[in-house]
């Protein structure tokens, strides 16, 4: 992977923590999600508005599709993460939902896109795979608890959702040749307009701007960043590198989830985020 792109993808990483950490504070909510997307596409337009004078964009019939897919897919994910997060802890849950993604990822992009990672990159990303799994095997008390093995399964059904949309954004601007603004910027207006019937009551977005504007701000400026470097990152590196080295994040989230939130298992956790951060150097190296 080109230094550029490593550099792309470990500010992502960054961003994509920082604004999880926000949302397991908030709570969620369908209100708390409508408020964050209606924030990300008033602070974004004039980015995409310049994005579109620069780059004149051609959009034909698989341009519009592939934009409306991308709203659907990434709507699904915010809210079943919500969930996740409502269930489970957030160095339980993020490692979980992020990992199962960039294992489908790499997959995916192996059996329909073509693409063949070194041995050292097909190294390092079995390193992720194995510090997610580990990471987040439930222990005796969580094996009993109700509430973690719901958690659980919001997880990975989100990291489902991660390795479709990636493959399906990769798609837009590999092959499509749609800018990666444009592309996320439709896709928040896209997310607000389908969830404006279940989350447009005064009340709800009223309560949830006085107690979550703070987390809600700062998710609609961190959650676009970080995806737009994802998506420059996969103009010219491949989804099978990108994919698994994004979630470096997860070394961020284990650490916040340990030293501010204050969560129960940093001990074994902390170590395991390591191991996943070597399969990272593993997948940079490749």
């Amino acid at each position: 992977m080109r230094s550029v792109d490593l550099t792309l993808v470990v500010g992502a990483a960054l961003c994509h923590a920082s604004w999880n950490l926000l949302a397991k504070r908030a709570g969620g909510g369908r209100a708390f999600v409508f408020l964050v997307f209606g924030l990300e596409a008033l602070l974004y337009a004039p980015v995409a508005a310049v994005a579109w004078l620069l780059d004149r964009p051609d959009l034909g019939r698989a341009q519009i599709a592939f934009m409306a897919g991308s709203a659907v897919l990434h709507l699904a994910y915010f809210l079943l993460l919500q969930l996740g997060y409502r269930a489970g802890d957030l160095s339980l849950v993020y490692p979980l939902a992020r990992g199962t993604g960039p294992a489908l990822s790499s997959a995916g992009a192996i059996l329909f896109l073509g693409e063949r990672p070194s041995g050292l990159a097909l190294a390092g990303g079995a390193l992720v795979v194995l510090g997610l799994v580990l990471l987040a095997a439930p222990r005796a008390a969580l094996r009993s608890s109700a509430r973690g093995g719901r958690g659980v399964a919001f997880a990975l059904l989100t990291g489902t959702l991660i390795a479709g949309y990636t493959l399906w954004d990769a798609h837009a601007v590999k092959s499509l040749g749609i800018s990666p603004i444009l592309l996320d910027w439709t896709s928040v207006v896209g997310r607000s307009l389908l969830l404006a019937p279940f989350a447009l009551r005064a009340t709800s977005l009223r309560g949830a701007w006085r107690t979550q504007r703070f987390e809600a701000v700062g998710v609609a400026v961190l959650s676009p960043l970080a995806y737009i470097l994802v998506l420059t990152a996969l103009v010219s590196a491949p989804v099978s590198y990108v994919a698994p080295a994004r979630e470096l994040s997860i070394v961020f989230a284990t650490l916040m989830g340990a030293f501010l939130l204050h969560e129960r298992d940093a001990a074994r956790r902390l170590p395991l985020a390591g191991l996943i951060a070597a399969g990272v150097v593993a997948l940079a190296l490749g």
